[in-house]
């Protein structure tokens, strides 16, 4: 008889895994969050977007039936020099989007998050915005983003973002990509009654993540979480025979979280924006050139020439990526470090780079994970 039983549960559970990847999410409504309507989008994100996913030369493909993709896009478009009184602002913005995309390619799970960076320095060159400076993202500010209060539907930004990322699930990177927009914004009526601002980036994106995902272990079920660290402390002001600069480092992580908590995917991207000042408060920095992650720079980003173990940052943090998998966001937290960097052998061989931004945003996205 207990033969008999046995044999039925385990008939149960195969079946259950000739299903699609499913999402854990109920269904399409709004969340309650907070987001400022004066922004556009748009005006924010330049076209450029990357794929931060680990590439699948190190990485081996599991059976998890899923993929996880992660993509970042940055832009400096509201940077403006010093003049006198009002002082010079280096804007760096950097928006991800992550997603769970199932075998036939539809996305079944989505988070988006923004960061931006405002970075102040004076008509005489001076940085004014402390260099210890830490920027929290819009999901992580919510209604202190000030969206609400100037919106037709009263929607943070953080709402609306969470809206449009409900509103794709179900569709391929083709739907997403054919959503009809009009001057910038959503054209269809019920998502137009939930999401104000532009969407055209946030398409952009979403492609771009679900077109690049990976299979590196997300399976059914899982749930997804994007979280993110900026900061700004390379900064430093002009000098006579130097030139200023704000430096925001964006660093973003997508991990996808099993029934027992444990990471069964991860990938890590970062994005660094360089605006440089002379000693009057003058960008002297291009603003039009290219803006792409350190994944998409891959060894022009220039670690491997000076690393002790000939890594680039793309290789390290795909091996960092790779580690988590399998420990909950309490054993991530608890990875020892000594002097900023892993102090882990096996960590330690593969990875040389400091990993305190990597344990932050990965810690951070288990957390948020839904």
């Amino acid at each position: 008889m207990n033969k008999k039983i046995a044999v039925l549960a385990i008939l149960t559970v195969m079946s259950g895994m000739l299903f699609g990847c499913k999402s854990n999410l109920p269904p399409k409504e709004e969340v309650k969050s907070s987001v400022p309507e004066t922004e556009s989008i748009s005006s924010t994100i330049p076209e450029t977007t990357s794929s931060i996913l680990p590439e699948t030369t190190e990485v081996e493909k599991t059976a998890g039936g899923c993929k996880i993709g992660l993509a970042l896009v940055g832009s400096t478009d509201k940077t403006k020099d010093a003049a006198g009184a009002d002082n010079g602002s280096a804007q760096v913005a950097t928006t991800a989007a992550a997603v769970v995309v199932d075998e036939k390619g539809v996305i079944v799970n989505c988070m988006i998050d923004s960061v931006q960076a405002i970075m102040e320095f004076s008509d005489k060159g001076k940085l004014v915005t402390p260099a210890d400076t830490v920027f929290a993202s819009k999901n992580e500010i919510k209604e202190g983003y000030g969206l609400k209060k100037v919106s037709g539907i009263g929607k943070e930004w953080y709402e609306q973002a969470e809206s449009f990322a409900r509103y794709v699930i179900g569709k391929t990177a083709a739907e997403v990509e054919g959503i009809t927009v009009k001057d910038g914004k959503a054209a269809d009526a019920d998502l137009a009654a939930s999401v104000t601002i532009s969407i055209g980036d946030f398409q952009k994106l979403v492609v771009k993540a679900a077109d690049n995902a990976a299979a590196i272990g997300a399976s059914e079920a899982d749930k997804l979480g994007i979280g993110c660290t900026a900061n700004m402390q390379k900064s430093k002001s002009a000098a006579a025979d130097e030139e200023g600069l704000c430096q925001a480092d964006a660093t973003f992580a997508a991990v996808a979280i099993g029934a027992d908590g444990g990471i069964t995917a991860c990938a890590i991207d970062s994005l660094q924006g360089n605006i440089k000042y002379d000693q009057e408060g003058k960008i002297t920095t291009n603003l039009k050139e290219e803006m792409k992650t350190k994944n998409e720079l891959g060894e022009a980003y220039g670690l491997k020439k000076v690393s002790g173990i000939g890594r680039e940052w793309k290789e390290q943090a795909q091996s960092f990526a790779q580690y988590t998998v399998g420990k909950t966001a309490e054993e991530v937290k608890g990875i020892a470090v000594k002097d900023g960097k892993a102090a882990d052998t096996d960590l330690a061989a593969s990875v040389t780079i400091s990993v305190g931004d990597f344990l932050t945003v990965v810690e951070k996205a288990a957390m948020y994970a839904r």
